[in-house]
């Protein structure tokens, strides 16, 4: 069976290289990448993308191989139907291997058409590494790396203030464009750059803080002979990803004349400030499964599709996104509600199998990040404890107990909370007493909550009254309870 390559995709386009990308791995490929071919077809952006392998190990020689071409699979819910459909993405023209190709490398900072530079090298890659130095070939940091193009570009075209770059990060951090932008000053400092080489880092280039979403499960290795079978030819870079994609970038508004995705129905939004969107996304998205997974996984659900879709588990699901986080939040009602839809209508992808059990690991820090602010800011705004939020909490409490039924649950945590439950489960003699004292001592852990969540007026009576039923009813007969659902006797 012939490979994926140019021979096979004749018609394939070939566009100038306006876009260097940091990695080369399945989220870039199906989601950055993606995007550029999508602006090639409908918005005539007429670019394409060099990719640099930053590591010593990667995909490039692969990616080479089949001339930058590769397969994308977009499966989930759209419009509330089963979707799935696949196409050869084409806006790649080439990769390089940072570790045997760094003299190409440099010689891409001499293309006057290069505008962009996109990266995703985990959320460990924006890191300062004071051994790295300007003559290494390469740097060992993503920063390190970027730095020295940088200087290589600004040396070219002898510090020209119209060839600077648009700089976007997709590291899952938090204000990653002003971390990545920081490193690269330091380097400059460190490398005795020049102040006139910081100015033209300042003045002609932005660099913009980015949030990404998107699932990608990656290489479908499972069942890529059917795939295959399918395509009618082999092809060793396929990838899937969810159809929803959200991609919101914090910068001056011209750059949409330049990156328009809004003229190809893309859903990337260009804004003055990133972090309402942040906060939706770790309130809603992040928030519901955190709050929803020891719920349903005490109910005796498995997944995140059998949860939403459950006629019990399901409402409690959509009641605390609706009813109590959503009203925490200052953007357009209509928006959270979209998006909200949107996050419920992408927990039901039956194309992706996401186990409750994996979304588990390290609650409690989670609980805090993504769902304590909505507690907190429900009381502050309602005078009013949140019901369902606060029954999560109880459920989280059992979840660590670390049993459903009979079978043993695989506790993922740091060792500090493993040890606190295991010492507070282990006085427990099935007393009401013993549960209010369980639940002191854990809303007490001020080493995770960084404070004493006992001093918030009645939470400490309301857990504790809520794990109580979940131990003696079951969490069956506990969510009816809370849902004002009748329970059988």
């Amino acid at each position: 069976m012939k490979k994926l390559t140019r021979n096979l995709v004749k018609d394939a386009p070939r566009f100038p290289e306006k876009v260097l990308q940091f990695g080369e791995g399945n989220f870039l490929r199906a989601f950055v990448d993606w995007q550029i071919d999508v602006l090639n077809k409908e918005a005539d952006f007429n670019g394409s993308v060099v990719v640099v392998q930053p590591l010593g190990q990667g995909m490039v020689e692969k990616l080479n191989e089949q001339d930058g071409l590769y397969t994308l699979f977009l499966q989930g819910m759209k419009d509330g139907k089963a979707v799935r459909k696949h196409s050869a993405i084409t806006s790649i023209s080439r990769g390089l291997n940072l570790f045997t190709q760094y003299d190409q490398y440099l010689e891409l900072a001499a293309n006057p058409e290069l505008r962009f530079i996109f990266s995703n090298t985990t959320e460990a890659g924006i890191a300062f590494d004071e051994n790295d130095r300007l003559e290494d070939r390469p740097q060992s940091s993503y920063p390190g790396k970027l730095a020295a193009f940088l200087y290589q570009r600004y040396q070219v075209f002898n510090g020209d203030r119209e060839k600077g770059f648009i700089i976007v990060p997709c590291e899952l951090i938090d204000r990653n464009g002003e971390k990545l932008k920081q490193i690269v000053l330091q380097y400059a400092e460190l490398w005795n750059l020049g102040e006139e080489f910081v100015q033209w880092l300042e003045e002609a280039n932005t660099f913009c803080c980015s949030l990404v979403d998107r699932i990608v499960p990656g290489f479908p290795r499972d069942n890529m002979d059917e795939i295959t079978a399918e395509l009618g030819y082999k092809d060793d870079l396929v990838v899937v990803g969810e159809q929803f994609h959200l991609w919101v970038i914090e910068g001056p508004q011209w750059i949409r004349e330049e990156f328009p995705a809004h003229k190809a129905g893309l859903n990337t939004l260009f804004v003055d400030d990133m972090t309402p969107y942040r906060t939706r996304k770790v309130r809603i998205l992040n928030g519901a499964h955190t709050a929803m997974t020891p719920v349903s996984y005490l109910y005796g659900l498995d997944t995140v599709a059998q949860a939403v879709d459950h006629e019990v588990v399901g409402e409690f699901i959509k009641g605390l996104v609706y009813e109590e986080i959503i009203p925490t939040l200052d953007l357009p009602l209509d928006e959270l509600n979209s998006f909200a839809d949107a996050v419920v209508e992408r927990f039901r992808n039956p194309f992706i199998q996401h186990f409750l059990m994996s979304i588990s690991l390290n609650s409690m820090s989670k609980f805090k990040t993504r769902d304590l602010p909505s507690l907190l800011e429900y009381i502050n705004r309602k005078q009013e404890l949140p019901r369902k939020l606060v029954f999560s909490l109880a459920a989280l409490i059992a979840f660590y107990k670390g049993k459903r039924g009979d079978e043993d649950i695989k506790l993922a945590d740091d060792q500090d909370i493993l040890e606190l439950f295991a010492e507070q489960w282990g006085k427990y003699d099935g007393t009401f007493d013993s549960v209010e004292s369980i639940v002191k001592n854990v809303l007490g852990y001020e080493k995770n909550w960084e404070t004493d969540l006992n001093e918030i007026s009645g939470l400490t009576a309301a857990v504790t009254n809520d794990l109580f039923e979940i131990l003696t009813k079951g969490m069956n007969q506990a969510v009816k309870a809370v849902l004002g659902q009748k329970t059988a006797n």
